[in-house]
C-alpha cells in the first residue's frame, strides 16, 4: 500500500514510518498540513495519516477539505495525543475512519492501517472476479474477454488489474507507478502511459465493452463504466 504520513514532531515521524515501511508499505512523509493537502490533490493514496495539530493546516482542517474536495477521498486516520472524547467524536465525525492516540505500539498502528485500507478495497478475493464482459483470473493470472483469453505480459495484467479493482476512482501516475513497479514515476515516465495504450488495444476498452480507460489530464488515469445511450424510437 502506499501511505500518506503527516506529522511535524520528527521523532514520531521517523518512528511511524519506519513501523509502517517494515510493514511492507510505501510511505510519502509530510510535515505540515497545507502540504499534504497538496499532495492529495495531485497523487493517491491508500491510507492517510493525518496529525491532529500541525503547522500550516491542521489534520483536522485537511480532513474537512478532502471530504468536500476530493471524489473519492482516502481512508484517513487521525495520530493525537487528545484522549477527549468530544475531539475523538469530531474527528470521527468530519470524515476520519479510525483515530490513534500517540505513543501507539506497532501491532496497533499496522492493524489500524490494514482495517482503514480494507474500507476502500475489494471486499472479497476470489478466484475470479467479472468487470462486465471480462473476467480476472487471480489463481491462473489471466484476463478474459467474452470467454477469450487476453495475452498480456505480467506488468500489463498487474496494472489492468488495479484499474478494475478500482473503477470510477481517478488513480495517479505516481501511485499506479508504485503499486506496479515498485518504483518512482521519475524513473520512467512514459512507462505507464506505454502500457495503458497497449491495455486499450489488447483488451477492447472501448464504449462498446462497457469500460473504458480515461485520462485524468495532470493526475493519472481512470477505469470507468461507459453506458452507451439507447437511440430514441
Amino acid at each position: 500500500m502506499r501511505i500518506a504520513l503527516a506529522d511535524d514532531d520528527r521523532d514520531i515521524r521517523d518512528q511511524v514510518s519506519a513501523m509502517v515501511q517494515k510493514a511492507g508499505h510505501i510511505v510519502d512523509e509530510f510535515t505540515n498540513g497545507l502540504d499534504v493537502q497538496k499532495a492529495l490533490q495531485r497523487d493517491t493514496y491508500d491510507v492517510v495519516l493525518l496529525d491532529w495539530n500541525m503547522p500550516g493546516r491542521t489534520g483536522f482542517e485537511v480532513l474537512e477539505w478532502a471530504a468536500e474536495n476530493i471524489e473519492f477521498p482516502p481512508p484517513v486516520i487521525l495520530l493525537t495525543s487528545r484522549q477527549d472524547k468530544s475531539d475523538i467524536v469530531a474527528g470521527l465525525e468530519a470524515g476520519a475512519v479510525d483515530y490513534i492516540v500517540k505513543p501507539e505500539s506497532e501491532e496497533v498502528i499496522k492493524a489500524r492501517i490494514e482495517a482503514a485500507a480494507k474500507r476502500t478495497a475489494v471486499k472479497e478475493i476470489r478466484d475470479t472476479a467479472e468487470f462486465g464482459p471480462f473476467v480476472v483470473n487471480h489463481h491462473a493470472r489471466n484476463i478474459s474477454r467474452d470467454g477469450e483469453a487476453v495475452t498480456l505480459t505480467a506488468k500489463e495484467y498487474d496494472l489492468a488489474v488495479l484499474l478494475f479493482e478500482n473503477i470510477d476512482r481517478p488513480l495517479s501516475r505516481s501511485y499506479l507507478f508504485s503499486r506496479v513497479w515498485g518504483g518512482n514515476i521519475d524513473v520512467e515516465t512514459r512507462t505507464i502511459d506505454m502500457h495503458i495504450s497497449r491495455l486499450r488495444s489488447k483488451l477492447g476498452l472501448t464504449p462498446e465493452s462497457g469500460l473504458v480507460i480515461r485520462t485524468v489530464f495532470g493526475f493519472g488515469y481512470r477505469m470507468d463504466h461507459f453506458e452507451v445511450e439507447a437511440l430514441p424510437e
